[in-house]
Order: C-alpha cells, then structure tokens, then sequence
C-alpha cells in the first residue's frame, strides 16, 4: 500500500506523521433526505450508511458522507467549491445518463490534454466532477 507522510520543521528537525488513505470526503448538506436521494437515486452512488449520517462508496477506499452542520451544532456555511472528481470509465456516457435524470452541467466537458472532466452540482451547490484520465502518468 502507498502511504503518504506529512512532514513539518520542529527544531530543525522533521517530523511526519504516517497516513495510510483518506477514509472519507464529508460534504455539507441542508436537507439529508433530499440529498441522500441525490447521490443514491439521481447520481446512483451505493449508500453503505443510512440514518443521521448518510453515506455513499466511493470505489474501493473512500466513502462520501452527507454532513448537516446543524446536527453537530454548527451551521451550514455555503457549499464546497473544488470539486469531488468522482472517476467513471467514460465521462460522456455518465454525463449524458445524468443530464436524461435532469442534472445540468456548467459547460461543456473539458479536455485538458490529460483528462477529460465535466462539473456539476448537488442540491445545495456542491461542485462534483465527472473525471477520466486518459493520458500515462509521467
């Protein structure tokens, strides 16, 4: 498994701490229930976890959970605005199968010369992305 060390200077020294994956991205919501029935129904993500804290698989290593701040005291603060680029075998066919479920996309999909990418929203503003690399990594 690839892990990854963050490193700081203390004492002229470094220190690092040990990450073995990310286990979770939480995303900010207003309406659990309306969301919820967005990532399972509309995106069609599997929800692995239900209740106050619903939440969806995200290929083998990191989930998405849908986080109310009101529930844990806080309130919601606007949606995220960097994109949780979610990975699909082909952008066009995912990007045509949500856009028949009535998802709207900011734009056309975008080819950078590596990847292809196409952005949307959640319910409350979330910035997801379609995204498939196509290029060989260097």
């Amino acid at each position: 498994m690839q892990q990854t060390v963050a490193r700081s200077k203390t004492a002229g020294r470094n220190v690092g701490i040990q990450v073995e994956r990310t286990d979770f991205i939480s995303v900010p919501v207003t309406d659990l229930e309306r969301s919820t029935a967005f990532y399972r129904d509309t995106v069609g993500l599997e929800q692995i976890g239900r209740r106050q804290w619903p939440e969806f698989q995200l290929g083998e290593n990191v989930s998405l959970y849908l986080l109310d701040p009101t529930n844990i005291g806080q309130e919601f603060n606007g949606p995220h605005t960097a994109p949780v680029a979610l990975r699909v075998p082909d952008v066009e066919a995912a990007r045509a199968a949500l856009e028949a479920k009535g998802v709207e996309f900011a734009g056309d999909t975008f080819d950078t010369g590596v990847c292809h990418m196409a952005h949307f929203t959640d319910p409350d503003g979330n910035v997801l992305m379609l995204h498939r690399r196509y290029a060989p990594r260097d």
